[in-house]
């Protein structure tokens, strides 16, 4: 049997027949809910949006406008809430369509129906290109720093396994991100809409799996973006079983306004290839940027380089007192890491707060900047430093605060800016330098300014420690100051030169 497709790609006049009642009355209800979930319903996305320096981007001033979902409920389970925000808006467009069907007898939306395609489609598709860049530039996953790499695998999370599983292999995430990618691309235009969502479908699908398999923390965003090609497929549905099961000739029919006036055609161009600029064209680049310079789930600033590595705790005094070497020990610390960024980690037998959260959000400083401790127990503790070289003093301060509830700058909800108590003396700061400005010039923007400005004025009061360095060759680091607890605190270091199983990536983001 022959088989034949055709598309006929012209403006078509309202059906003559009109379409049936129950077309009518389900189109309604797509239309209010499909348009209600694709409009951003938030305050602070329009502040963002009219607050942006164009002249001055940061790739997540462009991430943050791509990446919104309804948000009405306010709670900490976002996955139970995030799924009923669906059912209200249902429960609403059912009610409105209700309305409409009683206020509006037209028998046809063929128009409509093209207009709200073009809607969900453009939505899906610039919301996954923001979400695929992050992946095409490995920052979403980072490859594991050296004290993931010495935490117990049983100290994990589900969560963080899935990550570091997923960070491990960077260019399978490369791989996810070009997926991604193109199936946004293709969502722009009409006619590779279908492959476009198939695409989309097919690798939002599994991601959606994964989030409820490992409790990924993005099980309704992935989950979002599976109902919208899914809306996308349905159109094609009829007329691909009826040309690859019934093996039927086909004709497609690809209904859509006209554009004859000159106006109308100039803007629909101009809006297209504006869309297509920003968010393939500059968002490629400020994500370079980012990758590069200033990876957002790890911290941008060089830690001090003759300190970088994997030590072994060989004495450890405590108010002058030696704690001799035990696994068991409560205060002794067991392995200590100087990351390449400016981190301290180390473990001790002592259970701390488990953060649950994935080390996303959107903090400009490094101190909260939390990939590095989140979903991971067993004792591991992560301190921001703060390195004074001329002295040799390293100010640091606790960066785990998962016992409060984190905003968007990174501190707890509800409390109040700590009021400055100069625990790092001026001669110090003046050596240490302003932050701000500590990360390659080409990664400087104006959110950068604004936002370390925000997050100092927000900063919670954090566990802190001082403690002087000396090493000559930096195979033995000596560490003496006060902790915590204003204990005294006498550290000798001897480095480690650990091999593993785990081969060095070529793909790890950030210049260090």
């Amino acid at each position: 049997m022959e088989t034949l497709t055709r598309t006929v790609n012209t403006p078509v006049a309202p059906l003559e027949n009109g379409w049936k009642g129950h077309q009518r009355f389900l189109f309604r209800v797509a239309f209010i809910f499909f348009v209600i979930m694709s409009v951003p319903w938030s305050w602070e996305w329009y502040r963002n949006f009219f607050t942006i320096d164009w002249t001055s981007l940061h790739y997540r001033d462009l991430y943050d406008i791509a990446r919104f979902q309804p948000a009405f409920i306010k709670g900490s389970n976002r996955v139970l809430y995030g799924y009923a925000e669906w059912f209200i808006i249902l429960g609403v467009a059912i009610i409105g369509a209700a309305i409409w069907s009683l206020l509006d007898k037209r028998k046809e939306y063929s128009i409509l129906y093209y207009w709200l395609r073009v809607i969900v489609r453009y939505r899906a598709g610039i919301g996954i290109i923001g979400f695929g860049f992050t992946k095409l530039l490995p920052v979403q996953m980072p490859y594991p720093s050296i004290g993931l790499l010495n935490t117990n695998f049983g100290d994990f999370t589900a969560q963080k396994i899935y990550w570091l599983s997923v960070g491990i292999v960077p260019w399978y995430q490369i791989f996810a991100g070009v997926i991604e990618i193109t199936a946004g691309a293709l969502l722009f235009f009409r006619k590779t809409t279908l492959l476009g969502a198939i695409l989309l479908f097919g690798a939002l699908g599994d991601i959606v799996y994964v989030n409820f398999a490992f409790d990924g923390g993005v099980h309704v965003y992935s989950s979002y973006f599976v109902l919208f090609a899914a809306f996308l497929i349905l159109y094609d549905v009829p007329k691909l079983y009826n040309l690859l099961i019934l093996e039927r000739l086909t004709t497609p029919v690809n209904i859509y306004p006209s554009f004859s006036q000159s106006w109308l055609k100039y803007t629909r161009t101009g809006l297209k290839s504006l869309t297509i600029i920003v968010f393939l064209g500059v968002l490629f680049y400020v994500q370079l940027i980012n990758f590069l310079y200033d990876p957002y789930k790890q911290p941008a600033m060089s830690g001090v380089k003759k300190l970088r590595g994997l030590y072994h705790v060989s004495e450890f005094r405590i108010n002058n007192k030696v704690i001799p070497e035990s696994p068991l020990d409560s205060m002794r610390w067991q392995d200590v890491s100087f990351e390449k960024w400016s981190s301290l980690t180390y473990k001790v037998n002592r259970p701390v707060k488990l953060d649950l959260s994935n080390g996303g959000g959107s903090p400009m400083r490094d101190i909260n900047r939390t990939f590095e401790l989140t979903g991971v127990a067993g004792g591991r503790r992560v301190f921001y430093y703060e390195a004074d070289t001329v002295n040799k003093v390293l100010y640091l301060q606790d960066k785990n605060v998962a016992e409060r509830r984190r905003n968007r700058g990174g501190a707890a909800k509800n409390d109040k800016p700590v009021v400055t108590d100069n625990w790092i003396p001026e001669e110090a700061r003046k050596n240490i330098g302003d932050e701000t400005y500590k990360i390659d010039p080409r990664a400087l923007s104006a959110r950068r300014l604004r936002g370390i400005a925000k997050e100092k004025a927000l900063e919670t009061k954090r566990n802190r420690m001082v403690l002087k360095y000396s090493t000559n060759d930096g195979k033995t680091v000596i560490l003496r100051g006060t902790d915590e607890n204003r204990d005294s605190i006498y550290v000798v270091l001897n480095r480690i030169d650990r091999k593993y199983a785990l081969s060095e990536s070529n793909l790890e983001a950030g210049k260090y």
